[in-house]
């Protein structure tokens, strides 16, 4: 698979003559494999949406017995053909490739005994290999693709400066994409803090970046542009009037609707429960007419006896 990869990245560069096109057009190559993928998860994942309503009645009607309750889900995902890990698909896809992409990139810039590329994972007759075969620098638009971004600005900060920018724009790519997406999908059981930690994560991985080879940093910054362009069409398709998606919105709102129902009467009840506790006085001070211990009021002493 790393020579695979390898080997993609060598023909590209045979055409552009160029290392950071090259593993851009690697990017959109992979991408295009993806999109059918991720088309498939975003339908399944509204289908999952619609069915939010009917979810939260059986949640409510098998509360108490967790294996009834997961039959009937089952059911219900068979009624309506739905795949509950359809929306995992171009995750799982791309794990794997990352891995690969990190490998390939690293070998492409493994450093030999002489102190110039010893390129990994590609023929020694290629065009790739004999660019780098002996240079020290994968340069590309005055980037060295072999090194990360967090070594450029440690060996050199006004150097490392571009690189630097190269990071803020995949996390900005990052948070435009993200944006597109939670401005579409809701959920009656995630929390506002929750939504906002789903929307700035992907700015976190962006900064994650840092620490790896710079040609990584190309390659996911390629995809981001490709996810936004994918994003706007998945918007288009699915979420116009009377589509799969506003269906999907709407049964979302039913369903928070209904989980707010279930939530009133619990806080009724509990509110009810402190009206009708007893008010406990906090006087510490004895009455007048106070009881003795034994039960008995206190008898008032004769005149005679007070002058004594």
């Amino acid at each position: 698979m790393f020579k695979a990869a390898a080997w993609l990245i060598d023909t590209f560069y045979g055409w552009v003559n160029n290392y950071a096109i090259a593993i851009s057009l690697v990017a959109v190559a992979i991408m295009i494999l993806i999109t059918p993928l991720t088309m498939k998860s975003t339908k399944g994942m509204l289908e999952m949406q619609r069915l939010q309503p009917e979810m939260k009645k059986l949640q409510n009607q098998y509360k108490g017995d967790r294996q009834k309750l997961n039959e009937e889900m089952m059911k219900l995902y068979q009624e309506h053909k739905v795949n509950p890990l359809a929306s995992c698909l171009p995750l799982l896809a791309q794990m794997p490739v990352f891995i690969i992409m990190f490998q390939v990139l690293n070998g492409l810039g493994r450093i030999g005994a002489d102190g110039t590329f010893d390129p990994k994972h590609i023929a020694a007759d290629s065009a790739l290999y004999q660019s780098l075969d002996t240079k020290n620098e994968m340069l590309s638009f005055g980037l060295d693709l072999a090194i990360s971004p967090a070594k450029a600005m440690g060996d050199d900060f006004v150097r490392g400066i571009p690189y630097a920018l190269l990071i803020i724009g995949l996390g900005g790519l990052f948070f435009i994409q993200q944006r597109m997406v939670a401005s579409r999908t809701t959920s009656p059981t995630m929390s506002p803090t929750q939504a906002k930690i789903m929307q700035y994560l992907p700015v976190a991985f962006a900064l994650f970046q840092v620490f790896l080879p710079t040609g990584l940093v190309v390659y996911y910054a390629v995809q981001a542009i490709i996810r936004i362009l994918q994003q706007g069409y998945i918007t288009r398709r699915f979420y116009g009037e009377n589509g799969l998606g506003r269906e999907a919105q709407d049964a979302s709102a039913r369903a928070r609707e209904l989980k707010d129902d279930d939530a009133k009467p619990s806080k009724q009840k509990s509110e009810q429960s402190q009206a009708n506790a007893p008010i406990q006085s906090k006087r510490v001070t004895p009455s007048k007419n106070r009881p003795t211990p034994s039960g008995r009021p206190a008898r008032p002493v004769p005149p005679s006896k007070r002058n004594k």
